[in-house]
């Protein structure tokens, strides 16, 4: 019979191939650093091999050790879904969940929805990592996230993914702009416009681009600005300081980002007189997951702790403001 290496040394592998140090991958094992390297020896002599290269300065693995600590990883995760998966059996959501979400989306839905979530799974633990989406499939696929809430649609294998609602975008500008007053944007006026978006990334500027059938910069036909935003809050103070216009999704709408500011927002008009342009936010997990079933419930549950959406008026969405004095304003 085979001698089969334990999942604490897979563990204390596993970490050590992540911090690159034995003292960090021992306290982040909760076990002394002479334990963590004594378990990785045991693992090397029961395979017979090198998986570390011990040097005074560094800790390298081996490309066989980075190898059985991509295994381990893999195991571990599984490991870890059995018993989540039995606990799941009994009672669905009540033991941790962690869960990954882009900025675009966190701020402004999980304040709506953790409240009621908290109330139907009271034994519900989660943990909650905010990140851009290719950060975050990247943790999803190295298991250490268990679900995604994103902007759909993604390019990522092996997930599966649960469409939830649609989040419509609207044409955002100060309340002096010559399309303040307007009932709706129509799609070719934005071709005119020098449209603000958020920095390379973000999934919002894609799908905000794709949605209204717009060019990416730099490809022609639209006075769309190269200078990025790094978050949503940051586009509309550059909008209400007047560098330009943007496109902003009801969510944040909804949330109240134009609080404060000169900044209203207006229905994008399709030619057709169609679907407005929107994005689709969903769930995402790995295909073949066992908690499957348990994920659908979550989203389930999500929709059903969504308050109903707060009518964006076609007039104004933005509190008025005192007038600021110019050297308030951005130049």
């Amino acid at each position: 019979m085979i001698n089969l290496p334990s999942l604490k040394q897979l563990r204390y592998l596993v970490t050590l191939s992540e911090t690159k140090h034995f003292g960090k991958a021992a306290e982040a094992c909760s076990v002394t650093q002479s334990t963590l390297s004594a378990g990785i020896q045991e693992l090397e002599t029961q395979l017979d091999a090198v998986l570390v290269d011990r040097t005074k300065r560094k800790v390298l693995l081996t490309p066989l050790g980075q190898v059985m600590a991509a295994r381990g990883r893999e195991l571990i995760a599984q490991a870890e879904e059995m018993v989540l998966l039995a606990r799941a059996v009994a009672e669905p959501l009540a033991g941790p969940l962690n869960l990954g979400v882009i900025p675009t989306v966190s701020p402004f839905l999980l304040p709506r929805v953790l409240r009621n979530l908290r109330r139907r799974f009271p034994k519900l633990k989660l943990f909650l990592r905010e990140d851009l989406t290719a950060r975050l499939l990247q943790q999803l696929e190295a298991g250490r996230l268990d679900l995604l809430l994103l902007a759909l649609p993604i390019e990522a294998r092996a997930v599966e993914t649960l469409p939830l609602f649609s989040d419509h975008f609207r044409f955002a500008c100060r309340n002096d702009h010559p399309l303040a007053e307007s009932n709706g944007v129509p799609l070719p006026a934005l071709q005119h416009e020098a449209l603000l978006l958020l920095e390379d990334g973000h999934c919002l500027r894609d799908h905000a681009l794709d949605a209204c059938q717009l060019p990416r910069p730099g490809h022609g036909g639209s006075g769309q600005e190269s200078v990025g935003a790094t978050s949503l809050h940051t586009l509309v103070q550059m909008v209400d300081n007047g560098l330009g216009v943007t496109l902003l999704p009801d969510l944040a709408l909804q949330a109240g980002i134009l609080r404060g500011t000169d900044v209203v927002a207006r229905p994008v008009m399709t030619p057709d007189q169609g679907e407005p342009p929107a994005r689709q936010i969903g769930l995402v997990w790995r295909r073949g997951t066992q908690r499957a079933k348990e994920f659908r419930l979550f989203g389930e549950a999500l929709l059903a702790a969504l308050p109903k959406p707060k009518p964006v008026s076609d007039k104004t969405v933005a509190e008025k403001s005192p007038e600021r004095s110019p050297e308030e304003k951005v130049t």
